[in-house]
């Protein structure tokens, strides 16, 4: 009896675990993590100055098509978007 107990329990913690674990790994869409902005940058802009690719290029990254950005050109996405935010800064902090 103890030992099917025990048994049942290992199972029911090695469920939990498992579901745990694929929610902290849980990719978080591109499209959802830029929803509060997507209707205010040019990306098509954004492809051409800091990647050099196409506008198609960069809305299927951002559509997650064939896995979305690689971990390098993330590194550049988010470089591109804290330059437009400080120019964005800047330009607020001129206004007169």
């Amino acid at each position: 009896l103890l030992n099917n107990y025990l048994r049942r329990t290992h199972v029911n913690l090695y469920i939990f675990y498992r579901k745990m674990e694929i929610v902290i790994n849980k990719k978080i869409a591109t499209k959802q993590q830029i929803q509060d902005i997507a209707l205010d940058i040019s990306w098509a802009k954004i492809a051409r100055k800091y990647f050099g690719q196409s506008a198609s290029w960069i809305y299927d990254k951002i559509d997650d098509t064939n896995n979305g950005f690689t971990e390098t050109e993330k590194d550049t996405f988010r470089g591109a978007l804290y330059d437009l935010a400080e120019r964005i800064r800047k330009t607020a902090d001129n206004f007169k």
